[in-house]
């Protein structure tokens, strides 16, 4: 019985070895070139919804009706612009992934497994976002709205939560996936590694807004380094 354990466990170790060092098949030029874009496009998205939204540095859902209703046509901005990164993001991530999977196989599991549900769940602050535009938009006065938000369905909370550790963690696992497998110089892998902590740091910890929408530049920057590594690997010399 141990002989046939041991030999078994070999044959999935060797199977598992064979998988990681077959060669993939590359995208073509019209996929890599839509993925290219993605990479950037969806942090990128997230930087000016940061750097425009009204709503930054309100404390309480009567402050945040208050603040969207002040400026309701860059809230409105920022729920498109949320929806357009939405689109976006997963692909990204998931392209990403592909040039860090051969070298840094666990790191980059961790990562997927952290930023694809992160940024799914971004579809639940984006609607929350819309339901405060609606709110205003409907004429139900501050008192009102802020009831709406207050006592918003548990759901929204978990996914908050999840959306916060995932792309949080998740970035910083992706970046050291970069950084090991050197699909990138260093320097880009860093940017990415430090941008979504220093995101966090800017909204969270101290309030600093156009700091904030740095940090997602940054981001957008070191995604748009692994987009030029894409196009070099998955698209055939001339």
């Amino acid at each position: 019985m141990e002989e046939f354990l041991a030999t078994t466990g070999k044959a999935v170790h060797d199977a598992d070895r064979a998988a990681r060092s077959a060669p993939v098949a590359r995208l073509g030029r019209p996929t890599a070139v839509a993925l290219a874009i993605a990479l950037p496009l969806g942090p990128a998205l997230i930087a000016a919804l940061r750097a425009i939204m009204p709503t930054f540095s309100a404390g309480t859902a009567a402050e945040t009706v208050q603040a969207a209703a002040a400026a309701s046509e860059r809230h409105s901005a920022t729920v498109w612009l949320g929806t357009a990164a939405v689109l976006v993001l997963l692909p990204g991530v998931l392209a990403a992934a592909r040039l860090t999977r051969a070298a840094a196989p666990r790191l980059t599991w961790w990562a997927v497994a952290l930023l694809v549900p992160g940024y799914t769940m971004l579809a639940f602050v984006v609607a929350g976002d819309a339901e405060v535009w609606s709110a205003n938009e409907a004429g139900l006065g501050t008192p009102a709205a802020a009831q709406l938000l207050d006592h918003g369905h548990p759901a929204i909370a978990v996914a908050l939560a999840i959306f916060v550790v995932g792309h949080v963690v998740g970035t910083v696992l992706l970046g050291l996936a970069l950084l090991k497998s050197r699909k990138v110089p260093a320097v880009f892998a860093w940017l990415l590694t430090i941008s979504q902590p220093l995101h966090f740091v800017a909204f969270v910890v101290i309030g600093v807004q156009a700091l904030d929408a740095t940090a997602w530049t940054l981001t957008a920057i070191g995604m748009g380094a692994v987009a030029w590594a894409l196009l070099r690997e998955e698209t055939p010399a001339a």
